[in-house]
């Protein structure tokens, strides 16, 4: 962490203080008021609190955001995919509206840059799919093919610009046909020539019109960051990672293609594994270094009881992420797991082999009691409040889930009420629920 002298012989915890300390005293930040500085502390000091398995004022809260923030205030996702300037309005509504305990920015991407480099990883409102959607849609395909591990093992820069970015950005497509670019160096005549051709050419303007409009949505991005910071919300993610393995099922081979690899070429499997995780490590760390917050967040996708077998799971998820998980929190982070589906075989008892403390588990579908009973005394464990319950069931019946939550994940600290997942629609009175269980269940006697 730049500017500590002798941070390689720091133990992980007095690496973590460093970065909760940073996380906790914002000395750049112009708060709105007095009252807003003071809920600022209280609140990170409420996460910290939990996340080191400590007893805190109260359980805190978070909201996982999503397209909810454009439907709180009565617009869509096409609206603030495509139109900035209502981006700023609908995140200070829903910062007013919903009073948690973390907040970082609306998480919205740029539908007019995606149009232009031709995004074909997702679909959108407006984009593939009819202006009523409420959510972007995941293309899932095999942007990396079965024979190409050793490609992208040796060289995964010249592997993802050679092979990836043309798979998956239609306005890269020309690079598919370019030589090795490790043929370029010291011959800076041949690149030139390469950019002479009209289709790249073409690339190129296309890049730089994508950049101008990156530039106008950053801004608002950049605004709505500093606004959740001036009104008192301390911003949750520092950084982003994947489990290796889940790197290759979601973005490199897809469901399929990673399922058919670990029987028909693991070893290849699991030698890609490896340097991915070298890596995820690398990244994660240097996003961590340059924010506020000492949260990587991590969500799980293919490990869940639906996708491998424990035996599987032993084998090529776990052995990479707990490495991941361990040099991560060797340098003082913090991950924050989300595990999408559901571990409710012995995954529990596996992933509870971790420095005690130094992690969060949040769960979607998992079993909270049983996590509580398998993990409590190991790790900070978050969740389940799950978009289904959102959906369908009366405040009512959201508060009651969350006052049992609260009185069996709770005990003892360690717990953090939240969501399982991102919400798009709902009826604003359950997150209220939510909200008023945490402040009237959740506080601790002293």
């Amino acid at each position: 962490m730049e500017g500590v002298k002798n941070w390689e012989k720091l133990t992980w915890q007095e690496k973590r203080e460093k970065r909760f300390k940073k996380w906790l005293n914002p000395t750049d930040v112009k708060f709105n008021t007095a009252a807003a500085a003071k809920k600022y502390k209280a609140r990170a000091t409420r996460m910290i609190k939990a996340i080191k398995m400590e007893i805190p004022d109260r359980v805190p809260v978070h909201l996982a955001t999503g397209s909810i923030v454009a439907y709180n205030a009565g617009l869509t996702l096409q609206d603030v995919l495509y139109d900035y300037a209502r981006i700023k309005p609908a995140w200070i509504k829903f910062l007013n509206d919903y009073d948690q305990d973390t907040a970082d920015s609306p998480g919205f991407f740029s539908g007019k840059v995606y149009e232009i480099l031709d995004y074909k990883v997702n679909k959108w409102p407006g984009h593939g799919l009819p202006s009523s959607q409420t959510m972007q849609q995941f293309v899932e395909k095999e942007y990396m093919k079965a024979d190409e591990y050793d490609l992208y093992i040796k060289n995964q820069f010249d592997y993802g610009v050679r092979y990836l970015l043309p798979r998956m950005w239609g306005a890269f497509e020309v690079l598919a046909n370019a030589p090795p670019f490790t043929s370029y160096q010291g011959l800076p005549q041949q690149f030139m020539m390469m950019c002479l051709d009209p289709a790249y050419q073409k690339l190129f303007k296309n890049i730089r019109k994508a950049s101008r409009e990156n530039a106008k949505w950053l801004i608002v991005v950049d605004e709505c960051r500093q606004i959740s910071l001036e009104m008192g919300f301390p911003p949750l993610m520092g950084g982003m990672a994947l489990a290796p393995f889940d790197t290759v099922a979601d973005m490199l081979r897809g469901t399929y293609g990673s399922v058919m690899d670990m029987y028909r070429q693991p070893e290849k499997l699991l030698e890609a594994l490896e340097v991915i995780l070298e890596r995820s490590l690398e990244s994660a760390v240097s996003m961590v270094n340059m924010s506020r917050s000492p949260i990587v967040f991590i969500p799980m996708h293919k490990g869940d009881d639906s996708f491998m077998s424990v035996k599987q799971f032993e084998k090529f998820y776990w052995p990479t992420f707990r490495r991941l998980l361990l040099g991560l929190i060797n340098e003082g982070c913090v991950p924050m797991m989300v595990i999408d589906g559901s571990y409710n075989t012995a995954r529990l008892e596996i992933i509870k082999d971790l420095p005690r403390a130094s992690v969060v588990w949040t769960m979607e579908k998992t079993d909270m009691f049983k996590a509580k009973e398998i993990l409590g005394n190991s790790a900070c464990i978050a969740g389940n409040v799950t978009a289904a319950q959102l959906y369908t069931q009366t405040p009512q019946a959201i508060k009651e889930y969350c006052r049992k939550l609260i009185e069996v994940c709770g005990k003892g600290g360690g717990y953090i009420l939240s969501l399982g997942s991102g919400i798009d629609k709902c009826d604003p009175a359950n997150l209220h629920a939510i909200i008023e269980a945490a402040r009237e269940y959740g506080v601790y006697k002293k």
